[in-house]
């Protein structure tokens, strides 16, 4: 269920977008929670438990990983930045409860902490644009978290093989400034002539990029692979977690039975949410999971449809009783997965063929 971050707006949602891509706008509205974790097992237990090392992290690396169940189906994704002494997890704005309550009714007898300390901070996010104030900000910091989505992390895949979305683009930066320094970081923006931007301009920004979000793209049978997330939060050459058995069967067997797509929206007056119904021939095949008015793209969504719908099929969006057009651009194909039987295939077509 999509969680609503709020200021959605503060006037201007497309020049907010601008100002934020060029550097000269911060993110006004939190969208992380935060969550201490510490003591003697706590890299064990992380390690144990999610698809990425985040136990392993060196200090200030950032990273990101998922919590799987035992069929491969997404839990909750976390952030992830480390110190000296543990690791900031960092769940969707309004889930440090689940994640704190998740360790401790899994950490048996590891000697593992977890804490909610969300409102210790104030939360600032920019688009690294090599701006001064970007990295003196940084230092007023506690830790600064970097999203890995611009970049196939090590061990990680890309299903997306079209320029459909811009991932480079998505150099985002969360700073995460004491209460204490507040008022020192406020200051340094506003020397700086730093405007600030609400949520509606990040997630239409996030919806050009292909960027997934627990609170919004992710529903009780997600797994990974439709939502191009190998590339940033798994490691395909991890050990044992629980749902890796799911991720390697589907990532070299089998296909994903869904897949995230990009909609081009006819530019009416209806507006699309998350939750409508996306239609091929009158028939539901999906559902939009984040909508929003690109500054440049113009009306944009996320949706998340059945594997099998053609990448070329008519589509549309169904908003309450109103019918939009929608364009599919591909972001996960209908042929993800399957690499190993893929490979196979090959090498006996090889063979029959005395190549």
């Amino acid at each position: 269920m999509t969680t609503s971050l709020e200021p959605r707006q503060l006037g201007d949602p497309v020049g907010e977008q601008r100002r934020l891509t060029a550097g000269d706008a911060v993110l006004a509205a939190p969208t992380l929670d935060v969550v201490r974790i510490t003591g003697a097992d706590h890299q064990r237990f992380l390690d144990a438990l999610l698809s990425r090392d985040l136990g392993r992290l060196a200090p200030d690396e950032s990273s990101e990983a998922l919590l799987l169940d035992a069929a491969g189906h997404v839990q909750f994704a976390v952030g992830a930045v480390a110190d000296a002494d543990g690791v900031w997890l960092l769940p969707d704005h309004g889930e440090a409860d689940r994640v704190v309550d998740w360790v401790h009714r899994m950490r048996f007898m590891m000697q593992v902490e977890a804490q909610a300390v969300t409102d210790a901070f104030v939360q600032i996010g920019w688009f690294a644009a090599d701006r001064p104030w970007q990295a003196e900000l940084a230092q007023l910091s506690a830790f600064v978290w970097r999203d890995p989505w611009a970049e196939v992390a090590s061990g990680g895949w890309q299903y997306a093989v079209h320029p459909t979305v811009d991932y480079a683009a998505w150099r985002w930066n969360v700073a995460f400034v004491p209460d204490s320094h507040a008022d020192q970081a406020r200051a340094l923006l506003d020397a700086a002539a730093v405007t600030r931007s609400g949520a509606d301009a990040w997630q239409a920004l996030r919806v050009a990029a292909g960027r997934p979000r627990t609170a919004d793209e992710v529903d009780e049978r997600s797994i990974p692979h439709e939502l191009d997330w190998l590339r940033s939060a798994v490691h395909l050459n991890k050990g044992c977690y629980p749902g890796q058995e799911t991720v390697a069967k589907v990532h070299n067997l089998g296909h994903p039975p869904r897949r995230l797509v990009l909609l081009q929206l006819d530019g009416g007056d209806t507006w699309v949410e998350h939750g409508d119904a996306v239609l091929q021939d009158g028939h539901e095949v999906g559902l939009v999971t984040t909508a929003g008015l690109h500054y440049e793209m113009g009306p944009i969504a996320l949706a998340v449809i059945k594997r099998a719908v053609p990448v070329d099929a008519t589509l549309q969006v169904r908003h309450e009783n109103v019918a939009v057009a929608a364009v599919q651009e591909v972001i996960v194909p209908p042929e993800a997965g399957a690499l190993a039987a893929d490979a196979v295939g090959e090498f006996r077509r090889a063979r029959r063929q005395g190549r």
